[in-house]
């Protein structure tokens, strides 16, 4: 009996030790509701386009990707005269992409697995930056909203030229998205500045300045952009002076980016240098004319779901003109800022020179979030001038309701059918395993663009090589030559916007070419040559 009694204190303190410490359970739900609900949704946009680029797996592209991929191998060893990087020194010179791309080889290898990581940060940048900026305006439902529009569009999936693409964006190493998003996250942090005072607006213009300052080391022309910041500042009622806080981080990171140039290559303004100088004839016939309408045809002329941005821009017009609302004239400023030089420099000032392609989608990238944004705000300040007694008596919140989902509904099945196909890597991933299987094989010819697709599947994942044998490349737009027909010919039809081989070239049984493989898709093919007499 003294044994028990001497054990009941222990016990009564043991069990409220029990009550008063919380569990590992109830400290981490906590710290979870403790979280702001915009770093949720910001994860959730991140993760959706994650699984987005997965979905549509466009694999590693040649030409401008695969030299900046070269470019981050060989960091800082980048001579801008010698070949490849003397054909796109404008490209290699942006360190914003060089050095993420450095550090994810580093980190993970110089494979796949590295370059889908950097081409997955630009696109969450891009996604949750069209999130953010729309939220910031407008509140979270019109962000989320505007961020699925943007996942599933055309624009966003049709990325692959093995397949049917409309331009180069998802799961494609390039610096448009990237610095759109960084862009995008910089002006979101200007509109949350407005709203606070003191040290929490300084911090938020600094980080704002980094997010500009650093969009610049991606894409250079955002630059334009920089020139409507007193604009941006003064429809935001921030004081003007505050722009010193905003312009301060802006202007170390290009002196920094001067530092970096000047022992890189030699001269501080190496960068602007390759930006200024990139340019010319172009290919493409241009008139004043075409290019006075590259934003229409850009949007017009490879995906009829390009409506939604012109209708978005015509809707933002619209809404301003009726409400007079600050908000909207952030995001026309936005898109005129931008839309003018764009236009000017794709052939209006000298249709044989182009310094900016402006017919391609993805040069309109850093404005598409901002009229998303406009429209979606729009459609909410008009439908808030309504009575409130019409829209009690006609339920119109109800009406809104319905029509919003139908109309979501309609677009996400017309987004989808928009693809016609989704090829993803397989063939190359197929093509990975059969070389990995028949290492006898020691030479491969394939023209210049599947060739430089081609060195990432001759590796794992991880870069490991899998297959070591010779690639011959040849320039896609001549004949094929006789040295490319020595060995077994990588082939493919191509869907997209690309050329032909050699004009319309294929290998042709009645001439001796054997198939010796052939994906399951039919996407790759390789045959044999005819056998030397």
């Amino acid at each position: 009996m003294a044994q028990t009694t001497s054990d009941e204190p222990l016990a009564r303190e043991a069990a409220a030790a029990e009550q008063d410490a919380p569990s590992a359970l109830t400290r981490l739900l906590g710290r979870v509701r403790r979280v702001r609900r915009v770093v949720w949704l910001s994860l959730l946009v991140a993760a959706s386009a994650v699984l987005a680029q997965w979905v549509v797996m466009t694999p590693p592209l040649y030409f401008d990707p695969y030299y900046v991929w070269l470019a981050a191998r060989d960091w800082p060893h980048i001579p801008l005269t010698q070949w490849p990087f003397d054909e796109v020194p404008h490209q290699v010179t942006r360190i914003g992409l060089v050095l993420p791309a450095r550090l994810a080889q580093e980190v993970l290898g110089d494979g796949q697995a590295a370059y889908f990581t950097v081409a997955a940060l630009g696109g969450a940048a891009f996604f949750v930056g069209t999130y953010l900026v729309v939220r910031s305006l407008f509140g979270d439902a019109a962000g989320l909203v505007s961020a699925a529009v943007m996942l599933v569009h055309p624009f966003f999936t049709m990325t692959n030229p093995f397949g049917h693409e409309i331009t180069w964006s998802t799961g494609v190493m390039l610096p448009d998205m990237p610095g759109a998003g960084l862009f995008t996250i910089g002006m979101a942090g200007l509109v949350v500045a407005s709203r606070r005072t003191g040290r929490a607006q300084t911090r938020m213009l600094l980080a704002a300045g980094v997010l500009l300052g650093t969009s610049f080391l991606v894409r250079e022309f955002l630059a334009f952009l920089f020139l409507a910041i007193p604009a941006y500042l003064a429809l935001l009622r921030i004081p003007w002076r505050r722009g010193v806080t905003v312009g301060a981080p802006m202007l170390a990171i290009l002196l920094l980016n001067f530092v970096h140039n000047q022992l890189v290559w030699g001269s501080p303004l190496a960068g602007l240098m390759s930006a200024a100088e990139h340019g010319g004839q172009s290919r493409d016939y241009v008139t004043r004319s075409l290019a006075a309408r590259s934003f229409l045809r850009a949007m017009h002329e490879w995906s009829p779901l390009g409506l939604v941005f012109t209708a978005a821009l015509a809707l933002t017009v619209a809404g301003w003109a009726l409400t007079r609302d600050r908000r909207l004239a952030l995001v026309l400023v936005w898109f005129f800022t931008l839309a003018v030089p764009l236009t000017l420099f794709s052939g209006v000032l000298d249709p044989n020179d182009i310094s900016l392609r402006a017919w391609l989608q993805r040069y309109w990238f850093a404005v598409l979030p901002a009229l998303l944004a406009g429209g979606s705000g729009s459609l909410i300040l008009m439908f808030r001038m309504l009575p409130s007694g019409l829209v009690a008596r006609l339920r119109l919140r109800t009406v809104a309701a319905v029509l919003a989902v139908a109309l979501g509904a309609a677009y996400a099945v017309a987004a989808v059918r928009a693809v016609p196909e989704l090829p993803r890597d397989k063939a190359w991933s197929e093509l990975r395993g059969y070389l990995g299987d028949h290492r006898d094989i020691t030479l491969i010819c394939a023209d210049r663009r599947l060739a430089q697709t081609l060195t990432f599947y001759t590796r794992d994942v991880w870069g490991r090589p899998v297959w070591r044998g010779e690639i011959r490349d040849f320039p896609h737009y001549l004949p094929v030559p006789r040295n490319a027909t020595e060995g077994p010919m990588l082939y493919t039809r191509w869907r997209g916007m690309e050329s032909q081989i050699g004009g319309g070239w294929r290998p042709d049984p009645a001439q001796g070419w054997t198939l010796m493989w052939r994906s399951s898709d039919g996407v790759l093919q390789l045959w044999n040559p005819p056998a030397k007499s």
